[in-house]
């Protein structure tokens, strides 16, 4: 039961919380599009597989809204979404084709290196890419209306608790579909897996693109409030960042995502205010603590507690 309103309880706490206090709205948009990238690499996490590479996704969704809100400065803030999606879904489509013969520390070094790839020809063609400095996006429409600062980032809070709901709906039920039990299995058994006459390459490469959907999106949403598209986006650190999330809210129900993403983002920014030099340090400290008192993640405790609760009730 708890596990059901889950999404429904996050998406409504921080639309509230955004509108009760306005200077949280950048750091509730922003964790939230790192819970749909860290969605996106739990789903490999299922399959057993970690990816030190996805970032490059998010990356490219950025510069691709980037280049279509210079060729259509009209164009409206959903378009853009679209675009950096669908970004993600091609760029996805066409990695996955090599990705999917992989396993193991291969599948993550070669992901590893193809964001590295990413990030340094992004560095380099200056005049197209802008560098290291990166490209401004102006803030664009919504609905043909120009929005103010603050009603901007009220529409992107909006937006992304509305798609946290559906995301974590559409991935339930896909984990619970032959195609993500399927996904599971290669986690134990994918030998086993073709024995059945289930392609464990073809159920491997549809989860391959879904993540890099979900990191799409994620890259579109963060590049919208950010207003600013840079190669850091694509560089190792945030694929690490994306893991740790993922990690850190647990990989047993995709509300886990979105609980690590926001637990993340405010402890980023709390231990920097409070350890300017050293809040690192207290990441690392809290990811070893959660090893060993929670290694399935914060949302294994709702878990249990749901279970709990449904004992008592039978």
């Amino acid at each position: 039961m708890l596990i059901r309103f889950a999404p429904w309880a996050i998406a409504v706490c921080a639309l509230v919380a955004g509108l009760l206090f306005p200077w949280l709205k950048t750091p509730l948009v922003i964790g939230l599009s790192y819970g749909f990238a860290a969605l996106g690499v739990s789903l490999l996490i299922r399959a057993g597989q970690v990816s030190f590479g996805h970032a490059a996704f998010s990356c490219l969704a950025g510069y691709s809204m980037v280049v279509v809100s210079r060729y259509w400065p009209e164009a409206d803030g959903f378009i853009l979404l679209l675009a950096g999606t669908l970004a993600g879904l091609v760029s996805g489509a066409i990695a996955g084709l090599f990705m999917m013969r992989y396993r193991a520390i291969f599948f993550g070094m070669l992901n590893l290196a193809m964001s590295m790839l990413l990030f340094a020809a992004l560095g380099k063609f200056y005049n197209f890419t802008g560098g290291t400095d990166g490209l401004r996006i102006e803030r664009p429409r919504f609905f043909g209306q120009v929005l103010e600062r603050a009603e901007y980032e009220t529409w992107l809070l909006a937006i992304s608790v509305v798609f946290v709901v559906g995301a974590c709906y559409w991935i339930k039920r896909y984990y619970a579909s032959p195609s993500g039990q399927a996904l599971a299995a290669l986690k134990t058994n994918e030998v086993r897996l073709e024995y059945l006459g289930i392609s464990a390459r073809a159920v491997f490469y549809r989860a391959y693109v879904l993540s890099a959907v979900l990191c799409g999106f994620s890259g579109s949403m963060f590049a919208l409030i950010q207003g600013l598209v840079t190669p850091e986006m694509g560089y190792w650190v945030r694929s690490g960042e994306f893991i740790f999330i993922a990690v850190l809210g647990g990989t047993l129900q995709p509300v886990g995502a979105f609980i690590g993403a926001i637990a993340f983002e405010f402890l980023k920014l709390f231990a920097a205010s409070a350890l300017t030099g050293a809040w690192q340090l207290v990441i690392g400290t809290v990811l070893l603590v959660l090893i060993f008192l929670a290694p399935a993640g914060l949302v294994a405790w709702l878990v249990r507690l749901d279970r709990r609760i449904a004992r008592k009730a039978a």
